[in-house]
C-alpha cells in the first residue's frame, strides 16, 4: 500500500514536535508537572554543545556492529517534489555529488556504546541533565505525573531515563544489545565518532546511501510502502498515540539489522530511531543556504518507530527533521561514517 498524506487543517499536528521533542532550558533538577518547551525548537538548553569525558580513539574501538558499506559517490538526485511537509526543506528535487565514502551498515548499537562508555567514562546528556524524554505509553501504571512536551502529551520528561535506562529508572537494555542506541544528543554521536575514528555523515551522504541506488523513491526499496503486504521498516501501526497492533513485529525499537536491507546494504534507513547528521537543519527558505549555517538545530534522518501516516509521514528517504545538539528521546540515534 501507499502511505496516505499526513492531515491538514485546524486537526492538523504540529509540524515537528510529535517526532523528537527539543529539550529546553529548564533546571535539569526542576521536577513538577505540566508542560516543557515545544519540540525541535530553535535555541539549546543549558549546557549545549559542551561534551564531556569523550576520550581519545582507543585500540579497543571496533567496525560497527554490521559492517562498513564503500559507496562510490558520484552524481544523485536529492530531495522531493511533493512532501507533505514544504516547510522542512526536502525540495526541490537537485542533484549533487559525493565524492566516494564509507557509512556503516546499521545504526550503533546498545552494546557499541556501551563499550564506548566503559572505555571513556562518558556521560551523556541525558545522564548529564539528569533525565530525558520517553513515550508515554513505555511507563508503567501509576508511574509518577511528569511534564509532557507542549502539544504532544506523549512526550513525557522522566528523569533517570537516559540510554542505558530507556524507559526511565528501574529498566535497562537487557536483551536488547543488538538494538539501536536511544537518547543519545548530536553531541553525544560527536563524542562517540571521535573515540572510534569516524564522523557523522553529511545528510547529503546519508539519503544516497539510504536510497541504495533507486531515485526518486519514497523507500529504501521503492515506491510501496509495504510491497506485496510484507512489512519493510518498524514503524507506528494502529491509531497514534492509543494503539500500536505491533504488526511489523515491533511496539518499540528492533534490532539494528532487522528487515532486508537497502541496494547498498544498509539496514533500517527508514524507521526504528532517526539518525542524527552531521548538517544544521535550517528549513526552507529563498536560500536554504542562508539559514542553514545560521539555524542551531541539527539535522535528522529516517522516522522513527513513532512515525505513523496521520500525523508523521517522515518514514522516507527525503524527509527531514531538525532538533538542538543537546536534545535527546527514546527514539533518537545514529550511524556513523568515514
Amino acid at each position: 500500500m501507499t502511505a496516505t498524506p499526513p492531515p491538514t487543517g485546524p486537526d492538523a499536528q504540529p509540524p515537528r514536535a510529535c517526532c523528537a521533542p527539543a529539550r529546553t532550558a529548564a533546571a535539569p533538577g526542576d521536577a513538577g508537572t505540566g508542560s516543557l518547551g515545544g519540540g525541535s525548537s530553535g535555541g539549546s538548553g543549558a549546557g549545549a554543545c559542551t561534551g564531556t569525558g569523550t576520550g581519545s580513539r582507543t585500540s579497543a574501538a571496533a567496525a560497527p556492529y554490521g559492517g562498513w558499506r564503500q559507496l562510490a559517490g558520484g552524481p544523485f538526485l536529492r530531495g522531493c517534489a511533493d512532501s507533505p511537509y514544504p516547510a522542512d526543506g526536502e525540495g526541490p528535487v537537485r542533484q549533487e555529488r559525493l565524492a566516494p565514502f564509507g557509512i556503516a551498515a546499521t545504526a550503533v548499537s546498545n552494546a557499541e556504546f556501551a563499550h564506548f562508555a566503559r572505555e571513556t567514562g562518558h556521560r551523556s546528556d541525558a545522564e548529564r541533565f539528569g533525565w530525558s524524554f520517553v513515550f508515554e505509553g513505555f511507563l508503567p501504571d501509576g508511574f509518577p505525573p511528569t511534564r509532557a512536551a507542549v502539544g504532544t502529551p506523549w512526550w513525557r520528561q522522566v528523569f533517570g531515563a537516559d540510554w542505558a535506562h530507556p524507559e526511565g529508572p528501574g529498566s535497562d537494555v537487557h536483551g536488547r544489545a543488538d538494538h539501536p542506541v536511544v537518547h543519545v544528543s548530536y553531541e553525544d554521536a560527536l563524542a562517540y565518532c571521535a573515540w572510534a575514528g569516524a564522523r557523522l555523515p553529511s545528510e547529503a551522504e546519508w539519503e544516497y546511501a539510504a536510497r541504495g541506488g533507486l531515485a526518486g523513491m519514497p523507500y529504501p526499496w521503492g515506491r510501496e510502502r509495504e510491497p506485496d503486504g510484507a512489512y519493510r521498516m518498524n514503524i507506528w501501526r494502529g491509531s497514534f498515540p492509543g494503539r500500536n497492533t505491533a504488526a511489523d513485529g515491533y511496539r518499540g525499537t528492533c534490532p539494528v539489522d532487522a528487515f532486508p536491507p537497502n541496494g547498498y546494504g544498509l539496514f533500517n534507513t527508514t524507521g526504528n530511531v532517526w539518525e542524527w547528521c552531521a548538517d544544521r537543519f535550517g528549513g526552507a527558505a529563498a536560500d536554504p543556504g542562508d539559514i542553514r549555517q545560521s539555524d542551531p538545530r541539527r539535522a535528522l534522518r529516517g522516522g522513527s518507530y513513532l512515525c505513523h501516516e496521520s500525523y508523521c509521514l517522515r518514514y522516507r528517504t527525503s524527509a527531514r527533521m531538525g532538533n538542538t545538539p543537546d536534545s535527546s528521546s527514546g527514539n533518537t540515534g545514529f550511524r556513523v561514517a568515514r
